[in-house]
């Protein structure tokens, strides 16, 4: 577990270096790339104290759910589908103050990136205003970019520990048929504003069998370029919907991707690229359940990742060092069920009934 936290740490620390290199000509960007910086230096002294202290590895990386509601209905969402989030409320949600605490314990302990997922995130302004305070942690906020307006472009100018990540499928045609007619277009006109604001901020796409090919192009990688992104994530397709399955990783597409990742990285030094889950037979496994991540759900649930939303712990009334040496997290380490074979983007999401079964 420690190697793999210092090779985590390694690696983004080179990905916050190469992000630094291409904003030199920005200011506001420049800032935010030093501030990052010096972030993921308090953070991996602050996880060396607490394993030094506690013998406790912690993780870089928080996955939190903070909305239960979305403006719109995606094909195949995990969140809808795992009655993370709905048309309406669909479950108890933390308090503003209940995440800022959570999140001073995570800085306390060696977190130094909070992915910030839903619902739809930007609906929760109240939260944001919160936590935007906690200076020595990163939160980039995976949105569909389709709330973003004059007031969060004034929001993130002042919080540039705020990242948004604005969610595509790649080009018009395949980001309005999975999210919604006029969806794309809407996206591209807030990277816009927050590219015209001079503003550090990134896309994530879903890739799957077919458009892989499509959204790691050269041409579609300097469309984005060209729109202000600096950073690109790109997430493996998981088949929440019965009939998809055709469209997640195999073995060949996962170091295909991982080959083009690296090839990206070499000839776009100016740009920032992250695959998820990746090359996980190269990291021995999955890295949920405190590996190398864990999910918290919008009730405070600690969770093995956002695809496998089962709980014997609560961040919030029980801590996150509870929450890292809970039995599940354990059971399923010991049990080397991150290492279970499967297809697709998520070991645990294929395994669900066997995860469950590790509740008992």
């Amino acid at each position: 577990m420690n190697d793999l936290a210092q090779f985590m740490t390694d690696n983004l620390r080179s990905l916050v270096q190469t992000g630094y290199r291409s904003v030199l000509s920005n200011p506001r960007e420049a800032r935010f790339a030093l501030q990052l910086q010096r972030t993921m230096a308090r953070g991996d002294r602050r996880r060396k104290k607490t394993l030094k202290e506690e013998g406790l590895a912690v993780p870089p990386f928080l996955i939190c759910s903070i909305a239960t509601t979305c403006n719109l209905s995606c094909k195949g969402c995990y969140a809808r589908s795992n009655g993370i989030a709905g048309d309406t409320p669909t479950k108890p949600t933390l308090s503003a103050e209940e995440w800022h605490s959570i999140f001073e314990e995570a800085v306390e302990m060696g977190f130094s990136v909070a992915l910030l997922a839903g619902g739809e995130p930007l609906t929760r302004r109240d939260l944001l205003d919160g936590i935007a305070s906690v200076k020595d942690m990163l939160f980039p906020v995976f949105t569909n970019g389709t709330l973003i307006g004059p007031q969060y472009i004034d929001f993130f100018k002042k919080h540039l520990n705020v990242l948004p990540v604005i969610s595509l499928e790649g080009d018009a045609m395949a980001t309005n048929a999975r999210r919604g007619r006029g969806v794309h277009e809407r996206a591209m006109l807030s990277m816009q504003m927050l590219r015209d604001a001079g503003l550090f901020f990134g896309t994530s796409i879903t890739v799957t069998t077919e458009n892989k090919a499509a959204v790691t192009s050269a041409e579609y990688v300097e469309q984005l370029h060209t729109l202000g992104c600096k950073l690109v994530f790109y997430v493996e397709y998981v088949p929440i919907d019965a009939g998809t399955e055709h469209l997640a990783f195999g073995d060949e597409d996962v170091q295909w991707m991982e080959k083009t990742v690296d090839q990206l990285r070499h000839e776009r030094q100016d740009m920032i690229f992250v695959s998820f889950p990746g090359d996980e037979k190269l990291l021995d496994g999955c890295m949920a359940a405190g590996r190398g991540f864990f999910h918290i759900g919008p009730d405070g649930a600690a969770e093995p990742c956002p695809f496998s939303p089962h709980s014997d712990t609560n961040a919030s009334r029980d801590g996150l060092h509870a929450a890292l040496k809970s039995p599940l997290f354990s059971r399923l380490r010991d049990a080397s069920a991150l290492s279970w074979e499967h297809t697709g983007g998520c070991t645990l999401y294929e395994h669900r009934d066997e995860v469950e079964a590790l509740l008992a």
